[in-house]
């Protein structure tokens, strides 16, 4: 099973500059003369099979510009960066973001106008870190999430109900475990990579608050961590599986009664398992808490090097805002994802029942993103401290207020350059 949407949720890796982004960088590649000017579109090689040619039916369909679609394999997020900084780059491009970085150098196109009269139909979720400064940058795509997958019948015959809350979890994997089943799978990791700062929502705070200030220096973050680290000792987790976290393989064959997904696992499970399973989102810790999963979305932007940005625009705005039917298409035929748009989500008949409608109400109800200021640096720093916690019972108390200090003069370097 190919994944390609999963990596926008979560890993943020860091954006580095390569001294070339490859051949065929063109802005005048392709196109059908006689269409009007001529337009780049680039996307990050997916994964799904039937993606590529949808895209570029899309393109094909529209009759104000010539657009030549660009299937870009390899380190996109990379070769994006650097081609923004050149004049061979896209006019119009998907992008993991835009990063803070590439908003405030001038890099990306205001999009705010093209949302007028349907911004609210938006996923606030997704739309929110493609906003900076009061004003829209990217266009998103689709929304992506992650979930909590558990079997049912697993659970009916140990006496078990579905964890209501991290307390919940704790109990529910221990019980869960026997010989040959573990009551849970977070990632052969125990967990760091996949579930990352979703623990400190879950305790009702946030990586990052939104007057830009650590969002848990509060006690509640180190309880929480610590409920990682019980369920680590208990020996309650699933470790060493052939296949990782993002892959159902163990949920479906049985070695683990509960594990952390995506939405794009859904249909591989529902065909092995029937109705024998539900979702749950990572559920609340402590009195202020509540539930919490990431969402995520790559979005549609355009180059502010384009020679050609009004007509980038129109077509941005055509195909994304507009062509209603294709955004439909591309969220939901090729692999399982929710469109953006809230109007579109609970139209589609796939998204209507069990397992995928709860999905829909779970990424509008407890879904987060990154915030833009959640650096790589301040990532990097919380996920080694979690690890050190989950799988080296280092102390959550002490290792967080290590964190708070990096993440706080991170956050300080980063308003400097604002």
């Amino acid at each position: 099973m190919t994944i390609s949407r999963r990596t926008l949720l979560g890993t943020g890796a860091a954006l580095g500059l390569l001294t070339a982004c490859g051949s065929n960088t063109g802005r005048d590649d392709g196109g059908t003369d006689g269409k009007g000017p001529k337009l780049a579109q680039w996307y990050h090689q997916y994964g799904e099979a039937g993606t590529e040619q949808a895209v570029k039916r899309y393109a094909a369909a529209y009759e104000k510009a010539a657009v030549s679609v660009q299937w870009r394999p390899g380190n996109y997020d990379e070769q994006t960066a650097a081609a923004l900084l050149t004049d061979s780059g896209p006019d119009v491009f998907e992008v993991n973001g835009p990063s803070l970085d590439q908003i405030r150098g001038g890099q990306v196109v205001d999009l705010t106008d093209l949302f007028e009269g349907v911004k609210d139909d938006f996923n606030p979720a997704v739309l929110a870190p493609k906003t900076y400064d009061g004003k829209i940058w990217a266009v998103p795509q689709v929304v992506d999430m992650h979930l909590l997958y558990y079997r049912k019948s697993l659970l009916a015959d140990a006496g078990v109900r579905p964890p209501k809350s991290l307390d919940e979890l704790v109990d529910a994997a221990k019980a869960l475990t026997t010989k040959k089943v573990k009551g849970l799978f977070l990632g052969n990791d125990g967990g760091a990579g996949a579930l990352g700062i979703t623990p400190l929502y879950a305790a009702g705070l946030s990586s990052v608050t939104e007057d830009g200030e650590v969002g848990f220096d509060d006690p509640a973050a180190a309880r929480a961590l610590g409920k990682l680290r019980r369920l680590y000792a208990d020996k309650s987790l699933l470790l060493g599986a052939p296949a990782d976290w993002s892959d159902p393989s163990a949920f479906v064959q049985e070695l683990t009664a509960m594990q952390w997904c995506g939405l794009w696992a859904l249909p591989a499970v529902k065909k092995e398992l029937g109705d024998d399973f539900g979702v749950l989102a990572l559920p609340a810790d402590g009195p202020d808490g509540r539930p919490a999963l990431p969402v995520g979305a790559y979005g549609a932007a355009v180059s502010a090097r384009s020679d050609h940005r009004k007509e980038a625009k129109d077509f941005l705005k055509w195909l994304w805002i507009d062509r209603t039917e294709y955004q439909k298409d591309f969220a939901l035929s090729y692999g399982f994802h929710i469109p953006a748009r809230l109007s579109l989500a609970k139209k589609a008949a796939a998204l209507q029942e069990g397992p995928a409608a709860d999905a829909v109400r779970y990424s509008t109800a407890y879904g987060y993103a990154e915030p833009l200021l959640w650096t790589p640096a301040s990532r990097t720093a919380y996920q080694d401290a979690l690890s050190r916690v989950i799988k080296s019972g280092a102390d959550p108390e002490n290792e967080l207020k290590s964190v708070v200090r990096k993440v706080r003069a991170e956050l300080d370097r980063v308003k400097k350059k604002s």
